[in-house]
């Protein structure tokens, strides 16, 4: 009898062992999901099998994460991830960096950024991390001072001086390249620029220094975090083919973070 539960248990492990791991990842078209293409590559040499499942913007990533129609997602950096947290409560965790996208702001009717004239319009994210991370960078370029303390999530209401009397409006990150001819100047995520046929290090007028605490990340949910299929992941990602493909075809448009 002992014999026989021992062999059933056996052939049990046996079949579980054999199944094929597979991990839907979810990403924003464009670099996100050209980078999770290699890495699916490299993951499969050691038996993991990654579906890449595309989205259009930075909300349904984690919606479909929160709600387990994704086993993880690779779109967002660690900051706009901890308001996401933070507003609608999901509990989702980075388990690696990914990359770094510096944000550029871009004009078709300026080629400066003092070009720009009293009252010009410009364009920046909608989301709070990534509108503050834009306004921290006119601050840098002395177009505007925010308020004196206020940090990453800094929003249009602490702009304390606009000696330009600027007008920001607010969109979401997606729609930004298509706001481009229509403003005086846009702020594009560096993954919508490349996806719109920008290119961050000819056509921006001014970017984000590379080392910036807005390194993109894997995420999963918390109670998962330990699946050990995402060590995989996370070995596959931070591989040297990997990285050799980002430093290649991105060529510093965006940098790995690890």
């Amino acid at each position: 009898m002992l014999r026989g539960l021992f062999l059933l248990v056996l052939c049990v492990s046996a079949v579980a062992s054999a199944q094929p791991r597979v991990l839907k990842v979810g990403v924003t078209a464009g670099p996100h999901a050209q980078i999770l293409e290699v890495v699916a590559r490299v993951a499969a040499k050691e038996g993991l099998t990654v579906k890449i499942i595309e989205f259009s913007d930075y909300v349904q990533p984690n919606e479909a994460l929160a709600a387990g129609e994704l086993d993880a997602n690779s779109f967002q950096h660690q900051p706009y991830l901890d308001q996401q947290n933070k507003d609608r409560g999901y509990r989702i965790v980075s388990i690696a960096r990914t990359v770094t996208f510096p944000i550029g702001v871009y004009s078709r009717k300026h080629t400066s950024l003092r070009q720009l004239p009293k009252g010009a319009r410009v364009a920046l994210p909608n989301d709070p991390t990534n509108g503050g991370r834009v306004l921290k960078l006119l601050e840098r370029e002395k177009l505007i001072q925010l308020r004196k303390g206020v940090g990453i999530d800094a929003s249009v209401v602490d702009v304390e001086a606009n000696p330009k009397q600027l007008k920001f409006i607010e969109l979401d990150a997606a729609q930004l390249p298509r706001a481009l001819d229509d403003v005086d100047a846009a702020a594009i995520n560096t993954n919508y620029a490349l996806e719109a046929g920008l290119s961050p290090l000819k056509d921006a007028l001014v970017r984000e220094a590379a080392a910036s605490p807005y390194a993109n990340v894997l995420a999963v949910r918390d109670s998962q975090r330990s699946r050990p299929e995402f060590q995989v992941l996370v070995r596959a990602y931070h591989s040297s083919e990997v990285k050799r493909f980002i430093d290649e075809t991105f060529r510093g448009a965006v940098v790995t973070a690890w």
